[in-house]
């Protein structure tokens, strides 16, 4: 899954969505005949594009495809008037991790259930992104990738401070959140300063999340699980015992330190020893902003099992050609030739688990040191828990996070700004 994307907007595209289906929201799909041999196709990622003319359209020259891509923040203000209306919907779509789930629980109203396609591949498919797509026992959409997450750190840092840089014997000194914490103390003390664990507390908070063992919302009132506690805790240390780089992720010092470049508060170098991101975060955000040290990574798991991002193919309840559209999706999410190539190509984690097998013992990164990353996420996708995400997250969290920077930054104590955390969820979300 690409953080940057292209974005292309055509009028044609909207005027060929216009014809794609019906403004009928009741009834199913299921049985009927198809009307055209023509699929409208929004995303948000040209990811999916690549997939459909590099792989979908030569095994499927009978299927016209016509392509809209929208920006990310864009893309649900732009699909949801069309869903709720019935008008001018496209017949397939993808949906990004940060509000998958929000559609999935309008399933029954709005996507086409897929639990016939689901019944002839589940044997094959990775467990947690088919979890994040079922709703009351029901399957409305698939991933073709899995993104678990992992620990990257610096392979020289961790030889200087640790004694080693190899990925099983640096993952002990970051098996759990408590260990964590102790080998922040631990790199700035051997570093005087000059090493910090992260550059961003907000790396954080993933793991953190992974570590829950409740969602946020249980029986409709809002639950703070004590993963999530802590995590508020160890910002506070982190940032009151300067083990992180105060930057913000995504900034411009966040990849400084994946440089090697960033500079502390009073203008002196310091160096970052890791970053928690998931498998895109490898090719897209490592290698693309700091070339400039391949070999000197490597991998491990880090303090918790966690994913961070994806895509997956919903299509429209109402769209007048069901069977090309399921047929779309089953060849993306699951086709075993497809996949298999392009994993090759691409470096990918898909999550047919038959490829996976096939194909993960051959990997070598050369931006890890040649690192067999692969096998490993294969094997950590496999502890992810998919059953906690719903699709209130995405509000609960940005106000959560935001309580979690005011503690941290002094700006209130930790019990103002949990109160103000609960206001603000009871307001605007009800729980």
């Amino acid at each position: 899954m690409k953080k940057t994307l292209t974005v292309l907007a055509a009028a044609a595209l909207c005027a060929a969505a216009l014809t794609s289906c019906g403004g009928d929201k009741g009834g199913s799909s299921a049985g009927k005949e198809d009307a055209s041999k023509n699929l409208v196709v929004w995303s948000f990622t040209d990811e999916l594009e690549g997939l459909i003319n590099d792989y979908y359209k030569p095994t499927h020259p009978d299927i016209s495809v016509q392509y809209s891509l929208t920006p990310t923040d864009q893309f649900p203000s732009k699909l949801d008037p069309v869903l709720a209306s019935g008008n001018g919907c496209p017949d397939v779509f993808a949906l990004e991790n940060a509000f998958v789930k929000k559609y999935i629980e309008e399933g029954p109203d709005l996507l086409l259930p897929l639990d016939d396609i689901y019944e002839e591949v589940k044997g094959k498919m990775a467990d947690y992104p088919m979890k994040i797509a079922t709703y009351k026992g029901h399957v409305y959409g698939m991933a073709w990738q899995v993104a678990p997450g992992a620990l990257f750190y610096r392979r020289s840092l961790a030889k200087q401070y640790l004694g080693t840089d190899d990925p099983a014997e640096v993952q002990k000194y970051v098996k759990d959140l408590d260990t964590f914490v102790k080998t922040a103390a631990t790199l700035k003390e051997k570093s005087n300063g000059k090493c910090l664990i992260v550059s961003a507390t907000g790396d954080m908070f993933m793991p953190y999340k992974g570590a829950r063992k409740d969602p946020w919302v249980v029986n409709d009132k809002l639950v703070i699980d004590p993963a999530m506690d802590k995590y508020m805790d160890m910002a506070k240390l982190l940032h009151d015992n300067n083990y992180d780089g105060r930057v913000d992720q995504w900034s411009e010092g966040w990849y400084a330190g994946m440089k090697g470049t960033l500079k502390d508060e009073k203008g002196n170098p310091v160096e970052v020893f890791c970053y928690l991101l998931p498998t895109w975060g490898l090719h897209y955000v490592l290698k693309t902003n700091a070339p400039e040290t391949e070999g000197d990574w490597a991998m491990c798991t880090g303090p918790a099992n966690y994913y961070w991002g994806g895509t997956w193919i919903a299509a429209y309840k109402n769209t007048k050609n069901p069977n090309a559209a399921k047929e779309m999706i089953k060849y993306l999410a699951t086709d075993d030739d497809y996949l298999e190539k392009y994993a090759k190509k691409s470096g990918d984690v898909v999550g047919n688990i038959n490829v996976q097998n096939k194909i993960k013992d051959n990997f070598s990164e050369k931006y890890l040191g040649g690192q067999n990353h692969y096998a490993q996420f294969c094997e950590m996708a496999k502890g992810i828990d998919g059953s906690l995400v719903q699709g209130s997250d995405q509000q609960i969290e940005s106000l959560f996070n935001e309580a979690v920077t005011a503690y941290a930054l002094g700006e209130k104590s930790k019990d103002q700004a949990l109160a103000d955390f609960k206001a603000q969820v009871s307001s605007t979300l009800g729980y």
